[in-house]
């Protein structure tokens, strides 16, 4: 099966009676199972398997993936389906692998700050399994996603300027390989010079070379204080100016986030706030509580250089979650800004000393477009987002979305930042691969892939150009 030729493989019912025989209710081909399992938030047209099988070990996994191998059917990892490139769409066919069942928390060590879980274990489900142990698990991309998931895609979110990625906190891992095989990659140790980075090299690999079913994360100390803070500025520029001096004077906040009066006005009519209707800065602290009020009265006094005002903090827990529910929720209220369209979201990530110059020549960029446009982002570590509303029957809307994906892209590549800080590549941005990285690392990309899954079964269509 070639991954370049568009085409879907027929599917043997032999296969069928096969999975049918082992997974009975479990392996599915209804049209409204293989719907939900061949679309996701992004705006690219479903792509239906041709069957889904929901696993509940490693071992079924890899029975699974032994049987497509046999007949050289694709496989696509499937967890919470909240992707927004495209990841998970079955554009060969093939077999979705649905790892949410694997839902088992393996172990918590306390004492050696980590945990082992299933890769269909939610961060939330993780955190909440946490209380009273005084730690936590930081990565927050917002979606309630798979840690497997998360994994896959290198995820982040808005606790990354402090607290870093996936690629930072995932130590090892269970990985089911396209042959079906089961590797163990790292250890619970806190370093290693042992041989090959097998779980960088699978992180951020989009379930292109191997299934991720479980994992070992690090885990972190409960803050002694946090602080949340809300700060409004008369500019975009004078905001990002803010979070460019604060991060330059090495404040370590826990949190940056910035979003723009169009996003504002969304989130005010969703979350039913009422912040001021101008480009915002959302801030937390975390540290000692003489830390934590020493790092707020920094960063106010760096704000009010720029014209920041109306700080307004939150101590409460209860306050502070309901801060950053409304962020987190950004995404969702935004869609409600033009009802019945699509979200054709893209994200960059910039080096913190261009974040300035990088946004503000995207706000030009907006105004000369006619589709709603939001800007929001983790600015802390120079990762903005744009979520474009679109109706993706609409020629009009298509076409300016694409100019305006592809003018942000070539401004992050050309300041030596990154075609996407935290979506991933998956279908949405493989064009960028090798502008980007060069056709020479591009082929080493390819070589790893031919060495790991020579039959390209595994997400076939991602990642690679």
């Amino acid at each position: 099966m070639n991954a370049s030729n568009n085409q879907r493989t027929p599917f043997p019912p032999e296969l069928a009676e096969s999975l049918a025989t082992r997974f009975g209710k479990r392996f599915s081909q209804g049209e409204s199972i293989r719907l939900q399992h061949g679309r996701d938030e992004s705006v690219h047209t479903p792509a239906l398997p041709d069957g889904v099988v929901f696993a509940k070990t490693t071992e079924e996994v890899a029975e699974v993936v032994r049987l497509c191998h046999e007949h050289h059917i694709p496989i696509i990892a499937y967890g919470a389906g909240s992707s927004v490139e495209g990841h998970l769409l079955a554009v060969h066919g093939g077999i979705s692998l649905d790892v949410s069942g694997l839902n088992k928390i393996t172990s918590i060590h306390t004492e050696d700050l980590d945990a082992t879980v299933q890769a269909g274990v939610t961060r939330k489900q993780l955190n909440e399994a946490l209380k009273g142990s005084g730690l936590f698990f930081p990565i927050d991309p917002g979606a309630d996603a798979s840690l497997g998931g998360m994994a896959a895609t290198r995820a982040s979110g808005t606790n990354a300027v402090r607290y870093g990625t996936m690629r930072e906190n995932v130590m090892a891992m269970t990985v089911v390989l396209a042959d079906g095989r089961i590797i163990r990659t790292g250890s619970r140790a806190r370093k290693s010079s042992a041989g090959y980075d097998l779980t960088r090299l699978l992180v951020g690999s989009e379930g292109t070379l191997g299934i991720i079913t479980e994992l070992t994360v690090r885990l972190y100390p409960i803050p002694e204080a946090m602080s949340a803070a809300v700060c409004a500025f008369p500019s975009v520029d004078a905001a990002v100016k803010t979070v460019i001096q604060t991060i330059q004077m090495g404040v370590p906040v826990a949190r940056i986030e910035l979003l723009d009066p169009l996003t504002i006005t969304a989130v005010n009519r969703h979350s039913k706030t009422t912040l001021p209707e101008r480009p915002t800065l959302f801030f937390e602290f975390h540290g000692s509580a003489a830390s934590v009020e020493e790092q707020a009265q920094f960063v106010q006094d760096i704000a009010g250089e720029f014209g920041g005002e109306n700080f307004e903090w939150a101590t409460r827990p209860e306050d502070r979650s309901r801060l950053w529910q409304a962020r987190h929720d950004a995404y969702f209220a935004c869609l409600q800004m033009k009802p019945g369209c699509r979200a054709f979201p893209t994200d960059v990530c910039v080096p913190i000393s261009r974040l300035a110059e990088c946004i503000h020549a995207t706000n030009e960029d907006l105004q000369k477009v006619s589709i709603p446009i939001m800007l929001f982002g983790h600015v802390g570590d120079g990762n903005f987002h744009l979520v474009v509303l679109v109706d993706p029957e609409n020629v009009r809307d298509m076409e300016e979305a694409e100019w305006i994906n592809e003018r942000v892209v070539e401004r992050a590549l050309a300041m030596e930042g990154t075609c996407t800080g935290e979506h991933g590549i998956g279908m949405g941005k493989t064009k960028f691969m090798v502008r980007e990285h060069g056709e020479g690392a591009v082929e080493v990309m390819r070589a790893l892939k031919t060495a790991l899954d020579p039959l390209d079964l595994l997400n076939p269509g991602k990642i690679l150009p």
